[in-house]
């Protein structure tokens, strides 16, 4: 009876691996009920009575920025939600790669960050939605619905909260179905952090159809704009300061999907970093260049490496959490510079193509100089000629889809038919290669001896000997991860002779530390356990680190999401699965959508942009646009008619 009592206490202090405690999940729900009621309160004070704080605050805002409160308020709350939320998912991937799984929702900091920024990008959503008055201009083409007239950028942004919140109650159903999917690619893990990045498409939608709506009013006198952002000088300058914000945010939200190989805890082939790396590079510099103009790209660039570096800073030695490393971008951004000035008459599509292109390529090559400098886990030879060629293909793929959004935020998109046709061709692609890197196999037939020697209290060396000594010829990587007993190491192993290799510093063998020997190799993802702490939870029993041990290698997911349920039914995983995928598609189209209705219902171009050039090649007069640049007016007439 007293052993029953023990294990029951022990159980009820163990940190839960299934699904939050109900206690938990009926506070969130209760604190989002009180929210969403405070913000359909001022909502409806504003649109019945025209007055209270909801009201003022967009007046405020359209004050100082000479865009339209409905546009100029959501966007400011969007901007810092965005902040709030890139802080705390960093912060929170650092928490569970230090410590493990939390005690529950609530005991970690990191997710009240998270749920605040995704409920400000929700809010600045419905306020964009519900803000403007019946009888005021709402940019190109309105959304008409429940007697409202609301601008698409709106709509869009309230679509990426919504799909971004819905992650986290279906992450508590998953978690209960399947145990914790310690991975940032769990399917509803993706939810969250895709709604998050995809609402910078959202905001660049709505800046668009302020900047119209503006104009068509006439709501901003000349000199008017001297007091906006910071005081920056000229309407010209302002707008093109928030075109590379957002377009670096877009960069940055592109590149959260890197977030594994950034801490150095990759648990999928080695192949997919230079992949997701080339189309983030396609997507968001292309879409940065057009839609900016000259330097676009490169602004966009810099500002990722600005924001995303003093977030690692603070996540790292601030926080005192693992630190993420990050892409430069800064090879591609040029290339996309120089594209420019060669393929840009070509229009959006071939622009987009070809400047991909050279950031797959061009840009591998810069990546792979940089992993040797910043991160964990290197590129390495064994990655070519397969990586090179896939990281073209992410980058054609991106600079497709980013091409396309670049020109509808111009409202320059070029016939149905070509842009429906290149849109799925990008989709279809970067599908395909990622299917492609999650194939995967079991390891057959390998062993490891691993000999430990201690060298303190819980630290110990070790050599590793693989059997057959041919086990570890042209690895991606050959190392040893510890991980969630406070901190993260990860070393690679030093060759001795074939089919040998020992580390160069201790590693930890006790406490809560997970520590393994890992192995990747072509499509095996491969490890053994060193050292593994009882979890009661799940329940699984300790795994001890003796002096010397043999035992084989397997598929590392059982050791690094030793969490997951082993008796769940596959046709449950897969249903599931798919529900997530059919969900994340919709709102993918939905955005392609969105800016679809942008560039279509525009009647002319945006009097915002720059006004077409005049340069001189041979001695022949050529009209230039700073953008994608149009043969003719008439040419451009069609293209957004």
């Amino acid at each position: 009876m007293a052993y029953f009592a023990d294990l029951v206490s022990l159980v009820a202090q163990a940190k839960p691996a299934g699904g939050a405690a109900l206690d938990q999940v009926v506070i969130a729900t209760a604190g989002a009920g009180i929210a969403t009621a405070a913000m359909l309160y001022l909502i409806t004070r504003h649109r019945s009575r025209g007055d209270g704080a909801l009201t003022r605050l967009a007046a405020g805002a359209e004050r100082m920025s000479a865009l339209p409160g409905w546009a100029a308020l959501p966007s400011a709350i969007a901007g810092a939600s965005l902040i709030t939320a890139l802080v705390g998912m960093y912060w929170d991937i650092s928490l569970h790669i230090a410590d493990g799984r939390d005690e529950g929702p609530l005991a970690n900091p990191a997710h009240y960050l998270i749920l605040v920024g995704l409920f400000g990008v929700f809010s600045s959503g419905c306020l964009s939605v519900t803000l403007p008055r019946n009888d005021e201009p709402v940019g190109p083409a309105p959304v008409n619905f429940a007697g409202l007239r609301a601008p698409i950028g709106g709509v869009l942004m309230a679509a990426a909260g919504s799909f971004a919140l819905l992650g986290f109650p279906l992450d508590d159903v998953w978690h209960r179905l399947f145990g914790q999917d310690v991975t940032l690619w769990g399917p509803t893990h993706l939810m969250l952090i895709g709604g998050a990045g995809m609402c910078l498409i959202g905001q660049a939608v709505l800046l668009a159809e302020g900047m119209h709506s503006r104009r068509r009013a006439d709501a901003a006198p000349s000199g008017r704009a001297k007091v906006l952002l910071l005081g920056l000088g000229k309407d010209s300058t302002v707008v093109y300061a928030r075109r590379v914000a957002l377009m670096g945010g877009l960069l940055i939200g592109l590149s959260t999907f890197q977030g594994e190989f950034d801490f150095g805890v990759p648990q999928f082939a080695l192949v997919f970093h230079p992949t997701l790396v080339a189309f983030a590079a396609g997507c968001g510099l292309a879409a940065a260049r057009l839609w900016v103009g000259p330097g676009g790209a490169l602004g966009a660039a810099l500002f990722f490496l600005l924001v995303r570096g003093l977030v690692s800073l603070l996540v790292g030695p601030v926080l005192g959490e693992p630190t993420p490393a990050m892409p430069l971008y800064l090879i591609e951004a040029l290339g996309f510079e120089l594209v420019a000035l060669v393929a840009l008459r070509r229009g959006p599509v071939a622009f987009g193509a070809l400047g991909g292109l050279l950031a797959g390529t061009v840009g591998f090559f810069a990546e792979y100089a940089w992993t040797q400098v910043a991160f964990s886990n290197t590129w390495t030879a064994a990655l070519l000629p397969e990586g090179l060629l896939l990281a073209a293909a992410a980058g054609l793929a991106g600079g497709l889809v980013g091409g396309l959004l670049g020109a509808g935020l111009n409202r320059e998109l070029p016939s149905r038919t070509v842009a429906r046709a290149a849109f799925a061709a990008g989709l279809a692609v970067i599908g395909v290669l990622i299917a492609n890197g999650l194939v995967t196999v079991d390891p057959q037939g390998v062993r490891a001896n691993v000999q430990l020697r201690e060298t303190a209290p819980g630290q110990a060396a070790a050599t590793v000997r693989f059997d057959p000594p041919s086990a570890a010829k042209h690895a991606q990587w050959v190392q040893t991860t510890a991980w969630q007993g406070g901190g993260l190491r990860v070393e690679r192993l030093e060759r001795v002779r074939e089919g040998v290799y020992r580390t160069t510093e201790p590693i930890p063998v006790s406490g809560d530390w997970k520590t393994l020997v890992r192995l990747h190799r072509g499509r095996e993802l491969a490890g053994i356990p060193v050292f593994l702490p009882a979890d009661p939870a799940i329940p699984a029993p300790a795994i001890p680190a003796r002096a010397s041990f043999e035992r084989p290698l397997v598929d590392e997911t059982t050791i690094l999401q030793r969490e997951l349920k082993d008796d769940v039914p596959g046709w449950l995983w897969g249903a599931a699965s798919l529900i997530v995928l059919l969900i994340s598609v919709s709102f993918v189209l939905a955005l392609g959508w969105g800016t679809s209705c942008l560039a279509r219902g525009a009647s002319q171009p945006d009097a915002t942009r720059e006004p077409p050039t005049t340069r001189t090649l041979g001695g022949v007069p050529e009209e230039r646009s700073p953008s994608i640049g149009r043969a003719s007016t008439a040419r451009s007439t069609r293209s957004i008619a």
